[in-house]
């Protein structure tokens, strides 16, 4: 019996204020590698622990790479960093949804975040109200993509593995996390370009496939 949704935040619930910042800020800093690894390198430099500044957490992502990070470059990408959440805005179906769900289900929100981006958009927009419980990266101390990330969520959530759902719109750091635990995954898949089953496109659709 399906008793807890977990959702993803950034592309799940949230739009972005401008494309795909992680990947530009590997641009930015000119990275080469596949963009698989250098995300997690970067999510685990920069999203696992709270820094005081942008600067200091951008300092931390560039000492990852071997890179010092100063001048024009260090301020293109605290202005990126702070662009992206300041314009994120909720998709247009969210807060009706998610009021809709919080009625029949506990509703958890976990992602991938900084000190500076994903709980400043939840408390701009009071997404808050929604949600039983939000885990962050940074609180953590891990990556979503950490085994342990998803195993400490369900100890505090005092639930089984089988009574949840996990909802998110990435392949590797969502679906493949709720395979690895044991959890069915919904992707979300705005779009409606990538082949996985089950998937939506909005939440609309998610009651259906509960």
């Amino acid at each position: 019996m399906i008793k807890v949704l977990l959702f993803d935040f950034w592309g799940t619930l949230v739009e972005t204020g401008v494309y795909s910042p992680t990947k530009q800020v590997q641009d930015m800093l000119r990275v080469h590698m596949p963009f698989g690894q250098y995300v997690v390198k970067m999510e685990r430099a920069m999203m696992t622990q709270k820094f005081d500044s942008l600067r200091e957490a951008f300092l931390a992502v560039g000492e990852t790479f071997g890179m010092r990070v100063h001048g024009e470059v260090m301020e293109q990408l605290i202005g990126l960093w702070n662009k992206s959440w300041m314009l994120a805005r909720p998709y247009e179906e969210i807060e009706e949804m998610l009021g809709e769900l919080q009625k029949k289900y506990r509703l958890v929100l976990v992602s991938n975040s900084d000190v500076f981006s994903v709980p400043k958009v939840v408390e701009k927009y009071g997404l808050g109200k929604y949600f039983e419980k939000q885990f962050w990266s940074y609180e953590m101390g891990k990556i979503k993509t950490d085994e342990e990330f998803m195993q400490a969520v369900l100890r505090e959530l005092n639930v089984d593995v089988q009574d949840c759902v996990f909802i998110g719109d990435s392949l590797h750091s969502d679906m493949a996390v709720a395979t690895r635990a044991g959890m069915r995954g919904i992707l979300m898949d705005r779009k409606s370009g990538r082949e996985y089953s089950p998937k939506v496109k909005s939440l609309r659709e998610l009651q259906a496939q509960l």
